[in-house]
Parts: C-alpha cells; structure tokens; sequence
C-alpha cells in the first residue's frame, strides 16, 4: 500500500471507526454494516503546531443578533417547519424517498429567493442542466440570479462558492460529491461525512446557507453515517407515498426552532402546493352513515390537524386472532383494546381488528385514543357515530379519559370545520371558555363515552 495511506473499517450505520472488521459494532450494536474503506494519513506541519491562526473568544456582549437572520423561502409551510424561515449561515438537511419530492420543492425554493434578488446557486451531481431546466419549465419562470452548476469535485465547488458568494447554495446530492484527498467511492461513509464537514465550514465561515439532499435507506434513514445528522443544523424529512398526492415534510431536528412543526403539500403538475388546511384536505371523501368511522384531533407542534379514524372488528377464523393498525402505533391499539374488553366488557379476544387512520397520516399522539375506542365500538356493534361528532383524549388503563393539552384549540378547529358536537375529557372542562354554536359532551370514563355514542340524550 502507498505510503502515507491506510486501510480502516467504517460502521455505515453510525459512523463508528476500527482498525479490524467486526460483525457487530460497538457503537450502535448493528450487525455486519462495517465497510472497509482506504484513507489517507494526514501529518501535521513539520514543526508540530498548527498552520491555522489562533481563534479569538468573544463575550454575549459583543454578539451581534441582526433582526434580519432569517429570511422567508417564499413557501408558508416550509417556513413553519424551519421555525419561521431560512437563517443565514445554516445547514439543512433534507431527506426522503426517490421521486417524493426534494429537488422538486427545492427548485421552488430557488425560485422564490431569486424573485427576492438573492443569489442561489444550485449544483447538482445527479442531473444534467437539461434535466433541471425541463423541471424549471414546469414550475414556473426564473430570474437571472439563480445560477446552475452541475459538479461532483467538492474542491471545485469550494472555489465557486468562494468565487461568487451565492447567499443560498443547493447541494444535490450529497451522495454523489466526492473529496479529492479520500481514496473511497462517492457515497462511501468517509466520503460523505468529509464532504459534509468540507460543507459545514463554507456555511459558518461565509454565513452562506447551505441544503444538502440526502438519500434515504430502505429502513427511512439518510444514507451515510448516523454523525452526517449531528453535523447539520436542520434535518427534514419528506413523508408520504410518492405515488398519492399529498406530502408532509417533518422537522426531526432544528437547532433554531421546533421540531414538532409539519408542512403539508399537494403534488400536482406545476410542483408541490402549500395545504393550508390539512384537515379539510384529510377529512375530504368521508363515507356517510358508516360505522366504524370517526373524526379525532391530533396537534402537530401548534396546529391542530382532524384526521378520520377507521376501525373494522369481524370474527376471527384463525386461532389467533389478527390485529393490523396503519397510521398508529400498534402496541397501542392492542393496549386500547385490553382496555375495551376489561373495563367495558366487549369480547374482542375472538375478533380481527383492523385500525387506519385515512389518508396516510401517521398519528402517535395519546389525544387519538378515545377516536379509536369510539371506532373500534362502532365497528363492532355496527353503530354510526354520526358525522357531526369529533373525539378526543387520553385512554389509561384503568379505562379514565385524561386531559391533553391545547383542548380550547382543538374544539375551535373543529367548530370551524363545522362540527356540531364534540366529545373531551372531562378534566379539561375548566381549561375551555364557552364556545358558541358548538356542543361539548365531558366524559370522565370510556364507559361514559360508549355510553353516549350508543344512546346520546338519553344516557
């Protein structure tokens, strides 16, 4: 081997380093994802210091915070989601499956910033110019300060960037960019995370920002080493399938707002359109007059989102019964289901039962668990819950509906949505102001719950 270079094994899971291949590494206890890879040693100066000049510390003081930090990307949703728009000199990550969207909505962005007279350049090492330019006639006319470069050599693109100064630069993808001084293949993890590094110090030291797209594995993961997410300021994530029209992009981490944010888009012919309000979206093409079909509310950083859940319980055939929950966790609709049958009395232990939330959200929050109880009951007595009605709560093993948070914004969203009643903890009925035009049915227990949907007034 050349002098001066050395072959080490890499975890592509973690990131994790070793001089020997291991079956299973140490770091995040993954089984046979060490890669062997060649990298080069590098020495320091002959005197032994550093050729760099020393940093200077500064106090909170001397810190200057401009009002004009951030700056809006001209897309609503995707300003709510990085926590009120772009900061200067930040580095974003997005994420998702192949054909979900990301350049897509990134174009756009390009677009946007470049009617506001800033410089973008956007590079791409995947398509040609020609590529780019058929999706930019399809979203929409450009301005002459965006710039296209198509370049894999990450040096390269270090000298343009410092050439021409852009304020905004696009990384597609991160991938497919490669560092002269590491012998390994683009898309290796040494690859990647100096690549990254390489990134990370054109944003801080020119205050550029910078978003990178990220491939994702078959587990949803971005492809690389789990430390490419630690060094980016922001991660995003594109969910939904990408063969329906809808898409969510999720903050998983955001140094500079919240992570409970979501966007919603719509995927048509001229690129991705903002949903402004997603539950009139989710809740559209309800079925009339069918059981096992409820309306719950679930919040999503600070907007409350109403999804439909759908429950059908039949009589199992197999000695085991089968259970199935799509847009929920699992564990929970059987732990929701002990609870039907210990406390209420349902007989579910010999029934199949099948719970979706419809339109492909996926809901985790303990606020959709008395909708799924009410949908489980409907479906197995055969009763409709009627169409004006919206549920939400906690379930706990004991069979008590507890308190969730923000109960006054949920029932406003649903009276605006024009729902005529809903159904809510009882312990939140000193945390409502009274709501005109819209009835609230307090509920201490899941029996009192039933108990209305089966009988209403008459309970």
């Amino acid at each position: 081997m050349a002098k001066g270079k050395k072959t080490v094994f890499f975890c592509q899971n973690c990131g994790y380093e070793s001089g020997k291949w291991m079956g299973q590494c140490p770091g995040c206890h993954e089984w046979n994802t060490f890669v062997e890879e060649t990298v080069e040693a590098k020495s320091l100066s002959k005197s032994g210091k550093r050729t760099s000049a020393p940093a200077n510390p500064v106090t909170l003081k001397e810190i200057d915070i401009r009002e004009d930090a951030r700056k809006s990307s001209g897309i609503g949703e995707l300003d709510r989601v990085l926590g009120g728009g772009i900061v200067s000199g930040s580095l974003v990550l997005v994420g998702g499956d192949p054909g979900i969207g990301k350049s897509t909505l990134l174009l756009q962005v390009c677009r946007n910033l470049a009617k506001q007279q800033i410089k973008v350049l956007y590079i791409s090492g995947e398509e040609s110019l020609r590529q780019i330019k058929l999706r930019a006639n399809r979203i929409g006319e450009f301005q002459d300060t965006l710039t296209l470069l198509c370049e894999t050599n990450l040096m390269t693109i270090k000298e343009t960037i410092e050439r021409l100064r852009p304020e905004t630069v696009i990384i597609d993808s991160i991938q497919t960019m490669f560092h002269e001084d590491i012998t390994s293949a683009p898309g290796s993890v040494s690859q990647v995370r100096e690549s990254t590094n390489v990134l990370m110090q054109i944003a801080k030291g020119l205050g550029i920002t910078i978003f990178i797209v990220g491939h994702v594995t078959k587990e949803g993961n971005v492809a690389g080493p789990r430390v490419l997410e630690h060094m980016v300021d922001t991660v995003l994530y594109f969910e939904g399938d990408r063969h329906a029209s809808y898409r969510i992009l999720r903050a998983v981490k955001n140094r500079f707002g919240s992570t409970n944010e979501i966007g919603v888009f719509e995927m048509k012919q001229t690129g991705l359109e903002e949903v402004p309000n997603p539950s009139e979206y989710l809740l559209s093409g309800r079925p009339e007059n069918a059981s096992g079909s409820v309306v719950a509310c679930s919040m999503e950083g600070t907007r409350s989102i109403l999804v439909e859940i759908q429950a059908l319980v039949c009589q199992s055939n197999l000695g085991i019964p089968r259970r199935t929950a799509v847009g929920t966790d699992f564990n929970r609709v059987n732990l929701l289901m002990a609870v039907l049958e210990k406390k209420v009395g349902l007989h579910l232990s010999q029934s199949d039962a099948y719970v979706n939330i419809a339109g492909g959200m996926k809901m985790t929050e303990p606020a959709i668990d008395l909708g799924i109880c009410l949908a489980i009951v409907s479906s197995y007595k055969d009763v409709v819950i009627p169409d004006s009605v919206m549920a939400f709560g906690e379930i706990g093993l004991s069979g008590e509906v507890r308190a969730v948070s923000m109960a006054q914004q949920r029932v406003k969203e649903a009276k605006k949505l024009g729902f005529e009643t809903v159904i809510l903890p009882k312990v939140c009925e000193s945390a409502i102001d009274k709501e005109e035009g819209i009835r609230l049915v307090y509920v201490g227990t899941i029996r009192e719950a039933i108990t209305w949907m089966l009988h209403g007034e008459k309970k």
